[in-house]
């Protein structure tokens, strides 16, 4: 027989599927179902299947395997977070809910349930809620730094700037290569009106990703916040033609360029 033929042992099969789910995984997914022919109930088999459908985006099958492994063990924590996640994909936000509850009460110290909550809440427009969540997945696991990235970018759509810049400098000061929370960090910065200090983490970024189109556009909003517009009408330039829908929809709306509605150039360069 092939190396994958029928007479494969199971403990193979799972060996060779876990090694190539992350980059392979439809060809996981095959490995899996031969797995679970011989054995129906094997729960690390039908969980990795549920993961693999998930990235893969095939969300109704995940739900469905993470179902089978339910009726074998109905408190397993991971196959109710990842079936959460399956149905909140799947636009499921009910049920997707219920999933994290019954999670968290079966492992109360599960803090990637929370976390999903948190993130559930939050596309809800319930920020408070969010908020409550992710303080006790934060609290769960003090170690990861997801939620506190996250819990920032609830409070600054929520205005409350100076909490939000404590998140992320505290999830930079733990990942000091983490550019996203870095990023975040100039970007409260910039709400908070301290333009100097924000533009010197732009600069940093910028050393390292000179293209970038959404720190080239927040450098120019802090120029033109201090009133240095030819240095800001410069930068807008250069961020409209690397995406100019987008910069240019941003800029027309953006408040800080008001002062540049009458200006000839900007408005050539947003079309206005």
């Amino acid at each position: 027989m092939g190396l994958f033929g029928s007479k494969e042992k199971p403990e193979d099969l799972m060996r060779h599927a876990v090694g190539m789910e992350k980059n392979h995984p439809k060809a996981a997914i095959t490995l899996f179902d031969k797995v679970l022919k011989q054995e129906p109930e094997n729960v690390k088999a039908l969980f990795k299947k549920g993961l693999a459908q998930n990235q893969i985006r095939k969300y109704s099958d995940a739900v469905t395997t993470f179902d089978r492994l339910l009726k074998v063990n109905p408190k397993d924590v991971q196959a109710l977070n990842n079936k959460g996640i399956a149905l909140a994909e799947m636009g499921n936000i009910q049920d997707a809910s219920e999933c994290y509850d019954m999670a968290m009460e079966s492992d109360p110290r599960h803090a990637a349930s929370y976390f999903n909550k948190g993130v559930l809440l939050d596309k809800l427009q319930d920020m408070e809620g969010a908020i409550a969540f992710l303080d006790r997945a934060i609290t769960t696991d003090s170690k990861k730094s997801n939620a506190l990235f996250y819990k920032g970018i609830v409070l600054g759509k929520m205005k409350r700037h100076e909490e939000a810049l404590s998140c992320f400098e505290n999830v930079y000061k733990k990942q000091p290569g983490n550019l996203d929370a870095l990023f975040h960090k100039g970007i409260e910065l910039a709400e908070l009106e301290k333009h100097e200090r924000a533009i010197e983490i732009f600069d940093k970024i910028l050393k390292e990703h000179k293209d970038n189109v959404s720190i080239i556009y927040a450098k120019s909003r802090s120029k033109a916040a201090l009133k240095q517009y030819p240095q800001a009408l410069e930068l807008l330039r250069q961020a409209v033609s690397k995406n100019s829908k987008v910069i240019r929809a941003w800029a027309r709306e953006e408040s800080i360029f008001k002062s540049l509605h009458t200006n000839s150039e900007f408005r050539r360069i947003v079309r206005l």
